[in-house]
């Protein structure tokens, strides 16, 4: 199995937004944001730098000529400050020049001053001062205040968890050329060409059928382009619209990092019962999401982790109540996992700490939890074809996980300074937007004469390999060869009304989506071939590699023979089609419904080494067993599997953002913030699929890979843990993510500790 575009990017081939070839007087663009994270404008002035080398343009909000305004779910956002800034990177205007150097430069004359405000940087402090993005959202199931007095084991505790920097390798760019009709043709590293397109619009004021958004491919995105996209191609749009000439905008990879959102930092509080039995009767949380300035896409983020808030397991009675916090800092955004591991770490955290006051090891408590077929989730969906005890399951008979614990704990008898840890995880994740009417998706497929094939979805590739998977589809529906079939470009001419790459529905939603438009056209060439062969029942006619069966004997005709004779007989050879998830549904006034089309599952082993002088680790081995259902490609998935772990250790371990108390982001540079690199990998990677899961809710019978691995990543955090216990036993636990080596070292040596 091969990603076709993984051999154009290994040979260089690949283009992005930064390739593209400009046309003649293309002008670069440059934004000037706000250095302070909270104050009034008192004045702004662009005399010197409109009279900057090179300078074309100077544009703020007084020069758009829509609505100043780019939130999506609140309307909360506007493309550039007018009277206040709320953060550190507020684009406040933009400089259209001859060359990058040039317009970068102008921006350091632009006149302004600043009355500074004092800013909140604290999502707990923004909750106190009732500075909220949304209303706080609860989900209940039971009653959980009469399960407590029914618990042999009570547990309180406080979780922190940490932002993530995407770090996508393609920074947020755009391209904007106008069009002869007065509209504008945008090319944008975005996840959501729509998102793009709308706001595009209301800046500019124009129909949408005037603003064309394509994307070829993406260099990464994680979730970072998704709606944090879309004020760099509106900025480029507007100074393209306005000037008359192509504009193009490329953030340089520190201000990308200091500027856009991350992943939500959560302060969480939790509260867990069990009886003797091991069996989790109550639990109650408490989420404080830090949000940013502005909404972005918070409340949907912040719906996803409560839908989690109880991982694999099931639990009787529930109340999980999140609250969305309005702060001083870039809007946090959509990250792989969409809150849910947020939500997961919380509950693994009490786990964890249960299983210490009860004198038991997790493992206990995980497998006497599990969810099994009909358990009912605290938003009132049931599961179905529940994967939860036999990827556990699978997981133990592969590895021996009883064997790996005994293995570990005689190296740590053996060993004085450098401990050894493992711990398990079970996971689980749904798979849907969890605002319904998202969950759509339409296709236009095209047979040219030659029998070669162009598909166009909503679906945008940026890694993960959806356009692989995209053609595995058609040329299995199709009966034809993968190398018949070309992909094109995401492109809102072409196909409308997009849903963005999200929530880990590229390949579900638009596949079915390629299948219904494929099908389509095979029912089409069946009839022509039952013509041809002098047959008046279609249901006889088969194709199978590219040839033509009449009751399943081989004819003398191939697929581009049947297609030249429908051409002929002119009978179209194009299929537009349309695909919506069925059966799903959320009443955001009750919190219940079936919000899920299905769920992945899986449960993984980690294993690690901690140098208990140093306070350094390394990942031993990550054995996982992953509910794929019947794979698409087991190479892309293999690969999503593998960079999803790696991705997840990196948010539980090395990468800390660290802000000051101005709320400047002083973990700006690869300098000092550490994402995993080679020496971070763990040294062992044993991926296993989970055997015979069909998914009738896939395409062909697959389940969706992007999202749920990030996961595992946790297993490595608590495995930390267990090292660091073994060395110091009465260890103080601080669930504090991301649990860097200096954590490691200062939570180890306090002044109660003296080495012999």
């Amino acid at each position: 199995m091969k990603n076709y575009d993984s051999i154009r990017h290994a040979r260089g081939e690949s283009q992005f937004i930064d390739d593209l070839k400009t046309p003649e007087g293309t002008l670069v663009a440059y934004v000037y944001y706000s250095p302070v994270a909270h104050g009034k404008i008192l004045e702004l002035d662009f005399t010197k730098a409109l009279k900057s080398k090179g300078v074309a343009g100077v544009f703020s909000a007084k020069d758009i000529p829509g609505d100043n305004q780019i939130g999506g779910i609140i309307p909360d956002e506007n493309l550039f400050a007018e009277h206040e800034v709320h953060f550190i990177g507020h684009p406040i205007a933009v400089v259209a020049a001859d060359t990058y150097l040039h317009a970068k430069e102008a921006t350091k004359k632009i006149t302004a001053i600043y009355e500074k405000l004092k800013p909140v940087l604290d999502a707990r402090e923004a909750a106190a001062q009732n500075l909220l993005i949304i209303p706080p959202r609860k989900f209940e199931l039971g009653n959980v205040e009469d399960a407590w007095q029914n618990c042999d084991y009570v547990v309180e505790g406080k979780v922190e968890s940490g932002g993530q920097e995407h770090l996508y390798l393609e920074t947020q760019g755009s391209l904007a050329i106008p069009t002869e009709s007065g509209g504008v043709f945008i090319s944008s590293a975005t996840q959501g060409p729509t998102n793009v397109q709308k706001m595009a619009a209301r800046v500019l004021a124009l129909p949408m059928s005037k603003v064309e958004v394509d994307v070829q491919r993406l260099g990464g995105g994680f979730g970072g382009k998704e709606d944090q996209a879309t004020p760099w191609a509106c900025i480029a749009a507007l100074a393209a619209y306005k000037l008359k000439k192509p504009v193009k905008l490329i953030l340089n990879r520190q201000d990308d990092i200091r500027i856009t959102g991350k992943r939500h930092p959560y302060s969480s509080d939790f509260k867990i019962g069990l009886n003797k039995q091991r069996k989790i009767l109550a639990f109650e949380a408490t989420y404080f999401q830090n949000a940013g300035a502005t909404a972005d896409l918070s409340p949907a983020i912040l719906d996803r982790t409560l839908f989690h808030c109880t991982n694999s397991y099931y639990v009787p009675n529930v109340r999980a109540t999140a609250i969305s916090c309005k702060t001083n800092l870039p809007p946090f955004t959509a990250f792989r996992g969409f809150g849910g591991p947020q939500g997961i770490f919380v509950f693994e955290s009490a786990i964890y700490k249960a299983a210490q006051v009860i004198g038991v090891d997790p493992v206990e408590i995980q497998k006497a939890n599990l969810l099994k077929e009909g358990d009912e989730f605290s938003f009132g969906q049931k599961t179905y074809e529940c994967q939860a005890e036999n990827t556990f399951a699978q997981l133990d008979e592969n590895f021996n996980i009883n064997k790996i614990k005994k293995d570990v704990n005689a190296f740590n008898n053996s060993n004085k300074l450098v401990k050894k840890g493992v711990s398990v995880l079970p996971i689980c994740f749904g798979i849907s937007f969890t605002t319904t009417f998202l969950n759509q998706a339409s296709a236009l497929v095209h047979i040219y004469t030659d029998g070669s094939i162009n598909i166009s979805t909503a679906a945008v590739e940026m890694g993960q390999g959806v356009n692989a998977k995209l053609k595995r589809i058609a040329a299995r529906t199709l009966n034809v060869y993968d190398r018949r079939i070309n992909v094109e470009s995401t492109n809102t001419s072409r196909v409308s009304n997009t849903s963005p790459t999200a929530a880990s529905k590229g390949t579900d939603l638009n596949g079915f989506a390629v299948i219904a438009a494929c099908e389509i056209l095979i029912e089409r060439l069946k009839k022509v071939a039952a013509e041809e062969i002098g047959k008046k029942d279609i249901t006889k006619i088969t194709f199978k590699d590219e040839i033509v069966f009449d009751e399943g004997k081989q004819t003398n005709f191939r697929f581009e023979d049947i297609v030249n004779k429908a051409y002929l007989k002119r009978i179209s050879l194009t299929a537009q089609s349309y695909h919506a998830t069925p059966e799903i549904h959320f009443d955001k006034k009750t919190n219940k419904g079936k919000p899920f089309s299905y769920h992945v599952y899986g449960a993984c082993a980690a294993e690690v080494t901690v140098d208990c002088l140093r306070g350094t680790y390394k990942v031993d081995s990550m054995k996982v067993v992953h509910d794929t259902g019947e794979s698409l490609h087991s190479v892309i998935d293999l690969g999503q599997i593998e960079g999803g772990i790696v991705q997840g250790i990196g948010w539980m371990t090395s990468e800390e953002l660290i802000w000051n108390s101005d709320g400047r982001l002083i973990t700006d540079a690869l300098s000092t913030y550490k994402v995993p690199d080679i020496h971070a990998m763990p040294k062992e990677m044993n991926i296993n699929f989970l055997d015979n899961s069909p998914n009738v809710f896939g395409p062909l019978l697959s389940k969706a890979v992007g999202e749920p691995p990030f996961l595992y990543g946790m297993a490595v955090y608590f495995a930390l843990l267990n090292a660091m216990r073994a060395f110091k036993p009465n260890l103080e636990i601080k669930f504090d993510s991301p649990l860097t080596p200096e954590k490691v070292l200062l939570t180890l040596y306090d002044s109660s500790v003296v080495l012999d």
